[in-house]
């Protein structure tokens, strides 16, 4: 028998010979990961081209696809879809909704009302982009700081009968928080409905114990746009940035305070300033509107009984509108608003924001006014909670400056106030920041409040904040440090999607 002799191979010939192999797989594998990652981000340069969207979005965003792999494409696959077009919730039902609106007066009524003639044009506007009836005879009351707010909310909710809605955009499990829980757990044991929404990605820190104990309690609380499989990441983009209470039906409130201790006893940027408004009569029906249209989604039920609109008081004359925009709107009602207020001011405009990443229709809006003789001031906090929205902020202000506007620099505490004045005639208070994320993406809500002592109550609250301020000179801005300026501008590239 003749035994066939096979030809021995060293072990680290064979080894070589694999390792090649693997080399060569995991090196195909990348350049086709590679092909692949490259044709996914042309996909999505060509969809952002194919939108139409603004220009300077669309550049923000294909910079950010260029200059930050893989974090810019996962950046534009959770954020960048424009959900404008096809409305983040079904109309159908909300028709049921709204109350009539028996203490408001209509578009024929409005030529014979008190309203000035050219604040009449920004009535209309806001009547039909966003459906904001004009509330007549409301009491208004501007409430400044967090102790005087909480503590005018908690006294009213104390004395809740019928109903108590509440919707924030951020409620802390803290010291205020808390005492919240306790009246609102207590007047569901006396009955009272109670419902509330918070922002899901706003209280992302709310422990599951404090939501528990309300449900346990009887009370309706629900999340808004919760990041979930079952109704998908991409909506992560959209957040209910509203803040707003209703009792009973007839006392409302909105404005940019959030449910947190550092609105009374301050944190690392110390006490934030912000700025509400207590509604008390017709005008709380609007509020209330609002609020069971955004429960009618969280829900998908519709709130129709007619109790939830019972018979206000009258108070002094004044008309109120308020103004709901988001992305399940048509038109970018709040800005649209603000930017006619801007075109027809005669004498002065004073704006409190913290945040200014503003479009370029309300830089020119700004830029006219002030090269027109108005008197326009602009007031931003001098320390932000957000570097990078900070710095994009300060990138806008040469071009305004040039133009007239004076800015001051809020140094005190920390400026979370969203409040406009113009000619001590119309008063604007909500929760729109003056950016793009606020006008474009967020669910907001404005009061658009046509009174003469309402907008001198917020010009004095400008004027008592600017001794608290460093005004910007204009040739010192200009001197200011290169490398601050190059970081403004880096920055500013990604203002439109901040």
């Amino acid at each position: 028998m003749k035994f066939v002799s096979k030809k021995f191979v060293p072990l680290h010939k064979i080894s070589k010979k694999v390792g090649f192999t693997v080399a060569l797989f995991f090196s195909i594998l990348y350049y086709l990961l590679l092909l692949f990652y490259f044709y996914v981000v042309a996909a999505c340069v060509s969809v952002i081209l194919l939108d139409n969207r603004n220009p300077v979005k669309s550049i923000a965003w294909v910079v950010a696809l260029i200059m930050l792999p893989v974090v810019g494409l996962v950046f534009y696959l959770f954020f960048g879809k424009d959900y404008r077009k096809n409305k983040i919730f079904s109309q159908k039902g909300l028709k049921k909704i709204y109350a009539k609106p028996e203490y408001a007066l209509g578009l024929k009524e409005l030529i014979t009302s008190d309203i000035p003639k050219h604040l009449q044009k920004t009535a209309r506007l806001l009547y039909k982009n966003s459906g904001a009836h004009l509330y007549i005879n409301t009491k208004v009351e501007i409430l400044t700081g967090g102790e005087n707010a909480f503590e005018r909310i908690f006294a009213d909710i104390e004395r809740a009968k019928e109903h108590i809605h509440i919707e924030f955009y951020i409620i802390e499990d803290d010291k205020i928080g808390n005492e919240l829980r306790r009246l609102l757990i207590r007047k569901a044991q006396e009955r009272v409905r109670v419902r509330v929404i918070y922002d899901y990605l706003g209280c992302f820190r709310l422990s599951d114990a404090y939501i528990k104990s309300l449900q346990n309690a009887g009370i309706f609380i629900k999340p808004f746009l919760p990041v979930n499989r079952k109704l998908g990441y991409r909506k992560i983009n959209y957040r209910n940035h509203r803040k707003l209470v209703v009792i009973d039906g007839k006392i409302g409130y909105t404005g940019g305070i959030n449910v947190a201790d550092r609105y009374v006893s301050g944190n690392r940027l110390g006490k934030w300033r912000d700025t509400s408004v207590r509604l008390e009569g017709p005008a709380a029906h609007g509020l209330q509107n609002i609020f069971l249209t955004d429960w009618f989604f969280v829900d998908n039920r519709a709130v129709t009984n007619e109790k939830y609109y019972p018979e206000p008081n009258t108070f002094s004359q004044n008309v109120v509108q308020l103004v709901n925009s988001g992305p399940d709107t048509q038109w970018e009602a709040i800005l649209q608003g603000i930017i006619t207020v801007f075109s027809n001011a005669r004498k002065n405009i004073y704006i409190h924001t913290p945040y200014f990443l503003p479009p370029e229709s309300l830089i020119t809006a700004m830029e006219m006014a002030a090269l027109s003789g108005v008197d326009v001031r602009l007031m931003v906090p001098a320390r932000s909670d957000t570097p990078l929205a900070s710095s994009a902020s300060s990138s806008y202000f040469l071009r305004i400056l040039e133009a007239g506007v004076r800015i001051y620099l809020y140094k005190q505490n920390f400026l979370h106030s969203k409040a406009i004045t113009v000619d001590d005639e119309i008063g604007i208070v909500g929760t729109a920041n003056m950016d793009i994320r606020s006008f474009e993406q967020n669910f907001e809500v404005n009061a658009f409040i046509y009174d003469k002592k309402t907008a001198e109550t917020l010009r004095s609250a400008f004027k008592a904040d600017a001794k608290f301020c460093d005004e910007i000179v204009l040739e010192h801005w200009k001197n200011r440090r290169f490398i601050d300026k190059i970081k403004e501008s880096l920055a500013r590239l990604f203002s439109p999607i901040l």
